[in-house]
């Protein structure tokens, strides 16, 4: 066992097990209730072919019951101590969480360990758990301003689990079998991908000392890693009868560990991080072409996305893809230091904000092991921001052209512009 040893924010204590798994705590001492849980390196991009949802569903069904515990047992041990257990999963990780108060840790981290090395995948509970994510993928159905982002991801990485979504289809889902999720269990849940991470009236010895018995008989090597994922420019164009078109114009972007990682950042809150972003002034405040404009820059292990959503009138659609094209084409070149200086500041307030609230200090720490395999400080995570430049920011801002665009829109979306056109206004070969 290393450790446990101190990173520079003194509160914070991280220790290896000899089994490889990571923990990772923080103390509050003015707060009396704790937040903790465990990420794993798994998710819905680790799934081969035939798996497509189960990453989504095993997370369901660890809560549905165990060896020694039904799922009622589950259900009333954390809520007799006013606690609550919850889950998530997305592309590259998936987590186990709890709130409780600080002297029930040990419970709260007793039952996910359980849900984790003992499901017991009844028969009866996972045919109803299929129903219910068979129901839960039709409500997302129902969603024009959620699967739009579904079908960006698609067109822009075919073929590659990386696009697919999370939920799964029906038939898919429905396809899954108890066999299949022991065998993703066992493939993808192993001590060197994992992290317990806690945050607020914590103690490290005692969450190291229980982490240590209760995942001792997980699998101690490495899982394989994810296939590449390659992106792609299209695009996917839905006909429905809505008030809106609903649109994502993406590109490609840097992956977690690239030098323009924080610079990406930057550019996506200068050009669409706030009511003081340019696409929210062109096109919100000047020309009242839409309710909500903002972008997003995603970072993988291996690739990147950035984005820009945005929800359109049908009559307004062809003039408000033509702005956004005209926007992103000039914003890198064109930047201010004032506007490099906003986005900064947005940035360090969020990521200082998640350092405040224990259930997403305890997510942060977890993720930061995850990617970096150590804990970074706050001073770290500030200097980082503050390094970047209006340089590295228009650098970053044409990556953006390295390849064509992907348009995916649902709606009324028969005066929409072409993603060829959308492509050469912004000067990219389509």
């Amino acid at each position: 066992m290393s450790g446990p040893h101190r990173p520079r924010d003194e509160a914070v204590e991280f220790t290896v097990l000899p089994s490889g798994l990571r923990v990772v705590t923080e103390r509050m001492p003015h707060l009396a209730t704790a937040a903790l849980g465990v990420w794993i390196g798994a998710g819905s991009r680790h799934e081969r072919e035939d798996e497509h949802g189960l990453a989504h569903l095993f997370e369901h069904m660890a809560f549905k019951g165990t060896a020694t515990r039904s799922a009622r047992d589950i259900a009333e041990q954390i809520e007799a101590v006013g606690g609550e257990l919850n889950a998530e999963t997305n592309a590259e990780v998936t987590s186990y969480f709890a709130r409780v108060l600080g002297e029930d840790v040990p419970l709260a981290l007793d039952l996910i360990a359980d849900i984790l090395t003992a499901p017991a995948f009844d028969a009866g509970e996972l045919a109803r758990e299929k129903q219910v994510i068979v129901q839960e993928i039709g409500s997302y159905e129902d969603a024009p301003d959620e699967l739009v982002f579904d079908h960006f991801m698609e067109t822009a990485f075919p073929g590659s689990p990386l696009g697919r979504p999370i939920l799964g289809t029906p038939q898919s889902v429905r396809a899954q079998s108890a066999e299949s999720m022991r065998g993703f269990l066992a493939r993808r849940y192993r001590t060197p991908a994992m992290v317990v991470a806690a945050a607020g009236a914590v103690d490290h010895a005692e969450i190291v000392r229980g982490a240590e018995r209760l995942f001792d008989g997980l699998p101690r090597n490495k899982p394989e890693q994810a296939p590449t994922a390659l992106y792609a420019g299209g695009e996917r164009r839905v006909r429905r009868k809505l008030e809106q078109v609903h649109l994502v114009a993406g590109f490609p972007a840097v992956p977690l560990h690239h030098p323009l990682h924080e610079a990406m950042y930057v550019f996506s809150g200068l050009l669409g991080g706030g009511m003081s972003s340019r696409l929210f002034q062109e096109l919100r405040e000047k020309r009242g072409l839409c309710y909500d404009v903002q972008s997003f820059f995603t970072p993988f292990a291996d690739t990147g996305v950035f984005g820009v959503y945005g929800g359109t009138g049908e009559r307004d659609a062809a003039e408000f893809l033509n702005v956004l094209a005209d926007e992103i084409a000039k914003a890198g070149e064109t930047a201010t230091e004032a506007e490099i200086a906003r986005a900064k500041a947005q940035m360090k307030v969020s990521i200082l904000t998640a350092l405040e609230s224990p259930a997403r200090r305890a997510e942060q720490m977890a993720r930061h092991v995850l990617a970096f395999g150590r804990v970074l400080s706050r001073a770290e995570l500030t200097a980082r921001v503050d390094a970047v430049t209006i340089e590295q920011t228009a650098a970053a801002a044409r990556i953006l052209f390295s390849a064509p665009p992907v348009l995916a829109s649902i709606g009324p979306v028969s005066k929409l512009p072409a993603a060829e056109a959308f492509a050469a206004r912004l000067g990219i070969a389509a």
